[in-house]
């Protein structure tokens, strides 16, 4: 399964731009994804209320039945009680599937604490599948997924497997080979996805396969005929994609790059700031001289957001 981490569409004053959720569908669909993971990272998760995250959920629930999408919904907070309310409403809605990454603040001390937390939040959902969502660098939380899932599993009757965006490698290959191999593990480092093909990985999630689906799948179709020489060259060129938007700061770069291709996302919101109107233009030259067509909405370029906006929080009762 491929699985593009989608970004949330803001207006020109910060708000959500809920309207453009039918748009991210319908393109995500042409590029022969499999379905989209939303308000995760890419998502901007934490900079969302939880009001605006249900009304996203709502929006994609919609969207990705019209366009055949398998939905995730990633309901992790740093309130034990919004995750619990995000994870209700998101079984309410019969989406695919929920996922959720460790609080970045208030950090549980043992994966015994970890999964003690993660099994409420699960438990809000009893019927839709929970997947844990391991990405250390961001939450400083860095237990072993195996040991979430050799230990623990049996706390949360409803883990079906791991996000799984940790750099700790052997740990991949344990987590592969807990219960049997019953458990999907979803890889969440597109410039090495090849990497986790050879290492079991059932799919893979990510940011650009919101745009670079097409290098992908060639990764995916190579390494499953066995033409390795083919699935390393596919992904060199997402790699080099990725380092293309890299410079000017992965997740405002690539955001930008989305209306570039005429699928307008939006600004970053604060604390993140908008491309400069220079930064743009080297990031479409950039991507340009990689392989990466923007077509006539890139060379048109962008007109540049204002920073985004702090918008009041919806009353969500």
């Amino acid at each position: 399964m491929l699985i593009a981490a989608a970004y949330t569409p803001f207006a020109v004053d910060g708000s959500l731009a809920v309207g453009q959720v039918a748009v991210q569908a319908e393109w995500l669909a042409s590029l022969g994804v499999d379905g989209v993971f939303i308000a995760g990272t890419t998502g901007e998760s934490l900079s969302l209320s939880m009001a605006e995250r249900m009304t996203l959920a709502e929006a994609w629930s919609d969207a990705a039945r019209i366009h055949g999408l398998s939905l995730f919904v990633h309901v992790g907070c740093s309130s034990l009680v919004e995750s619990c309310a995000l994870a209700s409403h998101a079984g309410r809605l019969q989406v695919a599937a929920i996922s959720a990454m460790a609080p970045s603040y208030f950090k549980p001390a043992t994966c015994a604490d970890l999964a003690t937390l993660l099994a409420e939040v699960a438990a809000a959902a009893p019927v839709t599948p929970f997947y844990y969502y391991d990405i250390p660098t961001w939450t400083g939380v860095s237990f072993r997924s195996s040991d979430l899932l050799d230990k623990h599993a049996a706390s949360i009757p409803t883990l079906a497997g791991i996000k799984f965006s940790s750099s700790d490698l052997p740990d991949f290959e344990r987590c592969v080979a807990a219960g049997d191999g019953r458990f999907k593990m979803f890889w969440g480092c597109d410039e090495a996805l090849l990497a986790g093909l050879t290492l079991g990985a059932h799919g893979a999630i990510g940011s650009s396969y919101n745009f670079a689906a097409a290098e992908a799948r060639r990764v995916q179709d190579a390494f499953h005929r066995g033409d390795l020489a083919a699935a390393r060259t596919a992904q060199l060129k997402i790699v080099r994609i990725v380092d293309a938007i890299a410079r000017h700061g992965y997740l405002r770069a690539s955001k930008t790059l989305m209306g570039m291709l005429g699928i307008d996302c939006g600004a970053v919101r604060l604390p993140l700031v908008p491309l400069s109107h220079d930064e743009q233009e080297d990031l479409l030259r950039a991507c340009e001289a990689v392989g990466l067509e923007c077509g006539a909405a890139g060379k048109k370029r962008l007109a540049i957001h204002p920073t985004a906006k702090q918008v009041p929080i919806p009353n969500a009762g």
